[in-house]
């Protein structure tokens, strides 16, 4: 194909798969554009970054500027939700090219009267965009340029630095080239910053022994919001299954009063869109709710597509199973793991039109009940290209909505499925627990591209995870990694009541609760306070107060010479907030060494004070010099410090 442009357009940054997947922002994030431009010959070529909204029709435009060997750079502001088109433009700026020559020649004394010339005829292109002032002062070069006997005013304005403002704001885009679209999805900031608890609505009862409701929910509100935490997040709410009901600690055959597991959904009281009998009405859910919001929490919804035997959808679409020669459905299985009480979807059925159709419409159902956050189980058993048709279906009526993919599975598959439009991502942080792992970890996060669409949310726990680390632990250790989770991260998340009561028996062996709440009604003194919750309430208002805590990516470790000492700088977006916090992975016994300030990113030099001011304790250090010694006991094995310069 014959192409006459000159200038090439290769290597942008930040794009996916060749812009087959769109990057990830929040309301008012910058997007920083680099890209390789460059031209035959020795040129004078510009270029500049076009972006719009999707619901605008006018390109905006921001000029690049050149880093070096051929890199050029640009940023804008995303400030509204939904999707922004951006491109990389490029030309050769002859106005620019004429000044530069002109420029080199008046400064080799030679005499331009024929350049000067040629400048006229490009300032009459300039004439016709310009502002009336901008004219008069263009109208006078011409007059300058064309008259021999102003050729020293010519020369002295041909190459002045306003001729050359106003050739750079008005350029003459010949042949201009131009590079493909890529998108970028904009969402509300709690996707990126959150804090989530996760408990069971059937625990909730003051009463032991007795089926928690909605309404004990209700009264457990105001704890959860003391605590610090916006969103609480709910196991399955569901109808559960009776046939092959699991038992206690997850035995196959439940007995007389066994709750069973709730992700063994659907029953004769209904299904995905139905709320357990014993939980309470839609109604009651809805008002639990509303009662949330005004506590400034959220209610994330449990997004389980799978069924019990007995779900009302195996007798009305049959074609959504897979159904075997005797007649069974094979259970799901994830070997070790059994799941007698669970039979999975046949995404392979002819009829995947109705059952896609069917489980966006139960997503639009508790939309309307007012949930917008959903954590969704297993997603990596489900194919990759259905998540990315029903979350943009979604997202195209309702943009607030956030998905949350729990799938502790292969690296490969957990970053498909944020490519494919997940708004967050459970991540490998529950097993990452000396110094090396966390920050090799974080690199791979922030450093690479996963940081451009894969926003992780950091779980010391789950209840299908009770870490080796945290089995007998002490409470230094629990200290320890509700720290790094709220520090680390920008979203985060437990599973408690069990969290921090440090309820942690285990079974033999495994990474799993003895005796799970999965499986049975548990009974928890919600007013129990201790260290732990006093720690987790104050951690989570110093997130609030504090926007370097409120994002994953603009991180920087500092050097330490203790490998029980992890140490990391902060800060947002225009170092108006920067947080440097310290941490000790040792539960046991005092850790010393000596931190090395980031003096260049702090915009300091050695010997200039460095005030560090200790948000949990309130004490305050005045630093000079680049290397400062610190010191943690278990007691208390962290610091968060706000930097004041």
């Amino acid at each position: 194909m014959q192409n006459q442009k000159r200038v090439v357009i290769d290597q942008i940054s930040p794009q996916l798969n060749n812009g087959e997947f769109f990057i990830k922002r929040i309301v008012n994030e910058i997007v920083t554009v680099q890209a390789h431009v460059l031209v035959d010959g020795h040129d004078v070529i510009a270029a500049s970054v076009l972006y719009k909204h999707e619901k605008e029709r006018t390109w905006k435009e921001v000029r690049m500027h050149e880093l070096g060997n051929d890199e050029w750079q640009a940023s804008f502001v995303v400030e509204k939700q939904g999707f922004y088109t951006y491109k990389v433009e490029g030309w050769v700026d002859y106005a620019l090219n004429w000044q530069h020559g002109a420029e080199r020649k008046i400064d080799d004394n030679q005499h331009i009267t024929s350049e000067l010339l040629e400048g006229a005829e490009y300032l009459k292109l300039v004439l016709k965009k310009a502002t009336k002032t901008e004219k008069d002062y263009i109208g006078n070069c011409i007059d300058a340029f064309k008259d021999s006997a102003r050729y020293e005013e010519a020369v002295t304005e041909a190459k002045s630095r306003k001729l050359h403002d106003i050739l750079v704001k008005y350029p003459e885009k010949i042949l201009a080239n131009t590079s493909h679209e890529l998108q970028v999805y904009v969402d509300r900031k709690k996707a990126q910053f959150s804090t989530w608890y996760e408990f069971f609505p059937r625990s909730a009862s003051e009463t032991e022994g007795k089926h928690g409701t909605f309404k004990d929910c209700e009264r457990l509100l105001p704890r959860i919001a003391d605590l610090g935490f916006d969103t609480l997040y709910f196991p399955p709410i569901h109808p559960i299954g009776e046939v092959n009901r699991k038992g206690k600690n997850n035995t196959t055959e439940a007995k007389k009063g066994d709750v069973g597991s709730a992700w063994g959904i659907g029953s004769q009281y209904g299904g995905h869109k139905d709320t357990h009998p014993e939980l309470g009405t839609i109604k009651d859910f809805k008002k639990l709710v509303a009662k949330a919001k005004e506590h400034n929490i959220e209610i994330a919804m449990d997004y389980a597509l799978q069924a019990a035997p007995d779900h009302p959808w195996v007798t009305s679409h049959p074609d959504w199973f897979k159904w075997r020669p005797d007649g069974t459905v094979q259970y799901a299985e994830n070997p070790p793991k059994k799941y007698q009480d669970i039979l999975p979807i046949y995404w392979e059925s002819e009829d995947y039109k109705n059952l896609w159709n069917e489980c966006l419409d139960t997503l639009f159902h508790w939309i309307n009940c007012g949930v917008e956050v959903f954590r969704v189980d297993n997603p990596h058993t489900k194919p990759y290209y259905f998540w990315n048709w029903i979350i943009a279906e979604v997202k195209k009526k309702h943009p607030n909505v956030l998905f949350l993919a729990e799938a502790f599975t292969k690296p490969k598959v957990m970053q498909q499925l944020a490519k494919q439009g997940y708004t967050q991502s459970y991540t490998y942080f529950t097993w990452r627990d000396n110094k090396q792992e966390l920050m090799e970890y974080m690199n791979e996060l922030t450093q690479t591209d996963q940081k451009e669409y894969m926003r992780p949310n950091f779980w010391p726990n789950t209840p299908d995870i009770n870490p080796f680390h945290l089995q007998g632990a002490n409470e230094a250790k629990y200290i320890q990694r509700y720290a790094l989770a709220a520090t680390l991260s920008s979203n985060l998340g437990i599973y408690g009541p069990v969290f921090e009561q440090m309820i942690d028996d285990a079974i033999p062996g495994k990474e799993e609760y003895y005796m799970s709440e999965k499986f049975q009604l548990c009974h928890y003194d919600w007013n129990k306070q201790n260290k732990l919750t006093t720690l987790i309430g104050r951690i989570n208002a110093i997130r609030h107060e504090h926007e370097a805590l409120q994002q994953t990516n603009n991180i920087k470790f500092c050097h330490i010479e203790n490998d029980n000492l992890l140490g990391f700088y902060k800060w947002n977006q225009d170092r108006t907030s920067e947080i440097l916090v310290i941490i000790s992975l040792d539960q046991y016994y005092a850790q010393q060494g000596n931190i090395q300030l980031p003096l260049h990113d702090l915009g300091i030099h050695e010997g200039q004070k460095v005030e560090v001011h200790d948000l949990i304790t309130g004490n305050s250090y005045n630093w000079y010099s680049e290397w400062n010694f610190v010191e943690l006991h278990p007691a208390l094995p962290f610091h968060i410090f706000k930097i004041n310069k």
